[in-house]
């Protein structure tokens, strides 16, 4: 049948609507660590689900979690968790702990930000506390050093809330059209001094002054026990504010993939790719990642004492030993691994590697 102009345009309207959320793993479904507790967090970068992060520096103790809690009634059923586990009664002058996503330039040029057709970005998200009050969402833009700040208000305790946020357009600085992190949002939990001494800062502007970043915001810190829930998130171009885009979990999968690939988690699981002995004392595996990574990615291996090296068939191993992985030259799409201490085989026979305790883990990370 041919194509009218009425559904044409209907087909338009399908292609605009698509891919609205620019926020990856919104709904919480995607935990490639496997991380869903993870316990005395004081400082550093931390992650459980995929693409988030929990920053954190001098403001308590925390546990943050994955769980199969959900706002009831709605399509949710996964929320990340953050608990304080040790108490900031008085945040000193550069505490904070705060939720994180951060996002390339190459992924943002539909907000158009810097030219004369900016457009409004609006975040929706569901989040249940066990404080109520004043919260603030930070915008920036590490490209041109700007930023704003919005504030929302939990209401009511312990009640999964919905919250919607619009912030308005920024004609100054276009992003960078690059694979760095160009756009980070923050949803801060608490804040010291630093960071809330002067006005909260509304409207886009230079990031030089930290004292307006979080103005008014809550001290989640302040007892033990208190708690932020979060789930349902989406950033999206425009002020008004769509339904939850829904990804198939493949593609979420996918794109978080760009950033964090586990190869082998736990007992009984190979790393995937071709193996032989290069010589009688290194195995060499050939790596093809599943989707291209954001950038050349870091080999992180977590090693116990049980991973071992096989020769030929796969039962007939050689012992256990810790041995170290390295990986040569990588590249986004692929890189080789190699053991050069610590085996013996046949030179040109295959080979491989196993591991037997769920402590172990290999990964590849290009996280931003």
């Amino acid at each position: 049948m041919a194509l009218t102009r009425a559904s044409a345009a209907v087909v338009k309207t399908e292609e605009l609507v698509n891919n609205r959320n620019l926020l990856h793993n919104g709904a919480m479904q995607v935990n490639q660590r496997a991380n869903t507790n993870l316990t005395g967090i004081t400082s550093g970068t931390n992650r459980t689900v995929d693409r988030w992060a929990f920053l954190i520096s001098n403001a308590g103790t925390w546990t943050m979690n994955v769980e199969s809690s959900a706002p009831s009634g709605t399509e949710f059923r996964n929320s990340a968790n953050l608990i304080c586990t040790t108490a900031d009664t008085s945040l000193s002058t550069s505490d904070y702990a705060l939720l994180n996503q951060s996002h390339e330039g190459l992924n943002l040029q539909t907000i158009k930000k810097g030219t004369v057709n900016a457009q409004p970005v609006t975040i929706s998200f569901w989040t249940k506390s066990s404080n109520t009050g004043t919260y603030i969402v930070e915008l920036r833009d590490n490209d041109n050093n700007r930023m704003i700040s919005k504030s929302y208000t939990i209401n009511t305790a312990h009640t999964w809330e919905k919250q919607v946020i619009t912030f308005p357009p920024d004609t100054i600085g276009q992003f960078s059209n690059s694979n760095q992190s160009s756009f980070p949002i923050f949803w801060w939990l608490a804040a010291g001094p630093t960071y809330t001494a002067n006005t909260l800062s509304t409207v886009w502007g230079s990031n030089s002054d930290n004292s307006t970043r979080a103005a008014g915001q809550v001290n989640l810190a302040n007892r033990v026990g208190n708690y932020l829930a979060f789930t349902g998130a989406q950033l999206e171009v425009g002020s008004t504010e769509t339904p939850y885009e829904w990804r198939d979990y493949q593609q979420e999968l996918a794109m978080c993939q760009r950033y964090y690939w586990k190869v082998i988690n736990g007992s009984g699981q190979h790393m995937p790719g071709t193996a032989y002995y290069y010589n009688t004392t290194e195995i060499n595996m050939a790596i093809q990642f599943p989707v291209p990574m954001r950038a050349t990615p870091t080999l992180e291996q977590v090693t116990g004492t049980d991973f071992y090296y096989f020769t030929g068939v796969q039962d007939l191993f050689d012992g256990w030993t810790a041995i170290q992985l390295t990986s040569p030259q990588p590249n986004p799409t692929q890189t080789n691994i190699y053991v050069s201490s610590g085996v013996s085989g046949t030179s040109g026979r295959a080979g491989g590697i196993r591991t037997n305790n769920s402590l172990c883990s290999i990964a590849f990370s290009s996280e931003l």
